[in-house]
């Protein structure tokens, strides 16, 4: 094995298989059935030091969850260079293609609590801890480019305004409440971030389909002292992709933990999910060089401007061993660095350094949350902290101060030219203020600019959204608010969502007069492939047994085929070959599949039909791909499906498979008409 983490976490490892039960200090016990009693039927009995340990570690369990990103699922992996960056930064991870680094990552929702649903409309987070050779780099990334605020002491009161109201604690892990939109009609800097939220990316597809964004701006920091600013990207191989809302709604009824077992499962298939790392640089001379901050969190640095230079890519290829032990206990941080990576002066992310070591303390019992298995770095630590709750290391020899002379000055600092990390050399002056900076004043240029770069489609997802999450909203006067606010984005969307809410047009009736746009954020111009597409099969006894090669083909093609039917076990075709059912019309639904292929068979009732028939229609209603063929035809005639864009149907097609793989390809064919 050439993963140094993978060997270190195996000496952590332990399999209970096969094993005899011993208490946690490895006394064997006889008996796990009962607690001990003063005769069999009185009380039980204080000394009973078995069941005060069980009892007492079972009360004990649970840790405080996350205030945010408290709902997260994690895998390892690893990260492999395009190309050295030496001319950039002295990062030792960086500088080697041939050098595999281990990662762990962990992708979650922001606003919800642990027990809620994976498709609601929220922010991703996506974070990425390297074991790199000089220590831990986490890299603390969301999947959208910005963020609501500016400076990070108004973080609390965004989370507290998009948290469930504390009066009834209602609604869980949404944005479709007062407090939230009254915070952002009262606090005009997070009318970028709104626009992100309400768009398609507000509801991803999968994990493996979003793109990360490092959000804040750090320095790379070069052998010879050159500063460079850059920010971070991840570019998901399979493409940007995402659902649609009522599809959203509808799985997290179905399936709440969609995105987890879809991460799972392809990891265990061995489609192991792969991203693009890419880093956006700017000379530290070209700073002021642009029509916004750099260091502004709710901007985003154009591509078209200062294009993302790929320079490796991520796999991960592991599932965790134990949830709570890897995903839960994890511990990201921004200030975890090596050398060659420095900070910036950006304001939101000055305050997220003090912010994620003071939250592991209060998660993770203390100052040595570093210690557990997931969080250590795979190189030795020397220094002189000592003590602690959840102290593991053994610390001999009597000296933990530093200078020292009985430990001859050890453990001793290295100088920067040897490896050790030195900060980058800025001068800083000025008056101490409360204030922000005037070039952080524009709040809504780059708002603008996304609804520019929007297509059609995409428009009408972000008016249904501002509809959906502001028509929930029950102060009339803060829906009117709301659409006052962004028509400095768009008096149109403005406009639309007025009449939806039932509220005023906006009384500002100038449309912008910027025409910028970035195509880079549009789901539209993203890459569209057939890798790990799941296509719903809907089988009966007696279908025609040709569909089987069908199938294969398809498989072939590297999509997920997997059966539906009215009840589990064997479905045999014309020709007695058989196929095995994985899911039925109660277990299944069309919202956690990609596209659908209708089949039938000739043992067909009209129960089956009904259900087949509500099974296709509601895929066509998601602009999905649909394929019919045999007996399946008729559930897409009797329903008028058949002449709808991205719908294959046989009627004798000799290039039936190719277009359906064709429509498949399209993902959504949003041009289809509903009726």
């Amino acid at each position: 094995m050439d993963n140094k983490k993978q060997e270190q976490l195996n000496t952590f490892r332990t399999d209970n298989l096969g094993q005899t039960l011993t208490t946690n200090q490895g006394l064997k016990m006889a008996e796990d059935e009962f607690s001990l009693k003063a005769g069999d039927r009185g009380p039980t009995l204080m000394e009973d030091f078995h069941f005060r340990e069980k009892i007492t570690h079972f009360d004990h369990e649970r840790i405080p969850e996350r205030v945010v990103h408290a709902r997260g699922f994690g895998a390892h992996g690893e990260l492999q260079l395009y190309k050295s960056m030496g001319e950039f930064t002295k990062a030792k991870f960086l500088q080697d293609p041939a050098v595999k680094t281990p990662v762990f990552v962990r992708f979650s929702t922001v606003v919800g609590f642990r027990g809620s649903s994976d498709t609601v409309r929220d922010v991703r987070g996506f974070a990425t801890k390297f074991y790199t050779e000089e220590g831990v780099y986490d890299l603390v990334n969301n999947n959208m480019g910005v963020f609501f605020i500016q400076d990070a002491i108004k973080f609390p009161d965004i989370i507290h305004a998009n948290k469930p109201e504390p009066h009834n604690e209602i609604p869980q892990a949404t944005a479709a409440h007062d407090t939230f939109w009254d915070f952002i009609a009262n606090n005009q800097e997070t009318a970028h971030q709104v626009m992100w939220i309400m768009s398609d990316r507000g509801i991803p597809r999968s994990f493996r389909m979003m793109e990360g964004f490092s959000i804040n701006t750090f320095r790379f920091i070069n052998e010879e002292v050159k500063s460079h600013f850059v920010r971070f990207h991840w570019k998901p191989m399979l493409g940007v992709h995402s659902l649609v809302w009522d599809e959203a709604q509808k799985i997290s009824g179905k399936d709440p933990d969609f995105h987890r077992r879809d991460l799972f499962d392809a990891i265990e298939q061995g489609n192991f999910p792969e991203w693009e790392l890419g880093v956006q640089l700017i000379k530290e001379e070209d700073e002021f060089n642009f029509g916004f901050d750099i260091l502004d969190p709710t901007k985003v640095w154009p591509e078209e401007e200062i294009p993302v230079n790929i320079i490796g890519k991520m796999t991960l290829n592991r599932n965790v061993d134990n949830f709570f032990a890897e995903t839960e206990q994890v511990a990201f941080h921004p200030g975890h660095l090596v050398p060659g990576i420095d900070f910036s002066n950006d304001p939101l992310l000055q305050g997220r350094l003090f912010s994620y070591t003071d939250t592991q303390l209060i998660r993770l019992g203390g100052p040595n949350f570093h210690e557990i298995p997931i969080n250590k770095p795979i190189v030795p630590v020397h220094n002189n902290q000592r003590d602690g709750y959840h102290r593991q290391m053994i610390n001999s020899g009597k000296v933990s101060y530093h200078k020292n002379s009985l430990a001859n000055d050890t453990p001793a600092p290295i100088p920067a030219a040897e490896g050790g990390y030195e900060h980058y050399h800025e001068k800083v002056e000025g008056q101490k203020v409360r204030a922000r900076s005037e070039s952080f004043n524009d709040h809504f240029s780059q708002a603008v600019m996304f609804w520019n770069s929007m297509s059609g489609p995409e428009r009408e997802h972000i008016i249904s959204a501002f509809s959906f999450e502001v028509g929930k909203v029950k102060d009339k006067n803060v829906r009117q608010q709301v659409v006052e606010m962004f028509s400095n984005v768009s008096v149109e969307l403005a406009t639309k969502i007025a009449a939806n809410l039932g509220v005023n047009p906006p009384q500002n009736q100038t449309e912008p007069n910027s025409t910028k746009v970035s195509p880079a954020l549009s789901q539209e111009n993203t890459i569209k492939k057939l890798d790990t597409l799941k296509i719903a099969v809907i089988l009966a006894d007696g279908f025609q047994g040709g569909i089987i090669e069908t199938l294969d083909f398809l498989r072939s093609k590297k999509l997920n085929i997997e059966i539906i039917s009215d009840q589990l076990g064997m479905v045999k075709g014309s020709d007695n070959r058989e196929l095995e059912v994985q899911h039925t019309f109660l277990t299944a639904s069309s919202v956690l599949f990609d596209g659908v292929l209708a089949v039938g068979g000739s043992n067909l009732n009209l129960k089956f039909d009904q259900d087949a028939t509500n099974f296709v229609k509601e895929a066509f209603m998601h602009y999905k791909p649909i394929g019919a063929i045999y007996e399946g035809e008729k559930w897409l005639q009797e329903n008028n499906m058949t002449s709808g864009i991205g719908v294959v149907v046989n009627s004798n097609n000799d290039q039936f498979t190719d277009q359906f793989i064709n429509s498949v390809s399209t993902h959504r064919h949003w041009d289809r008409v509903i009726y």
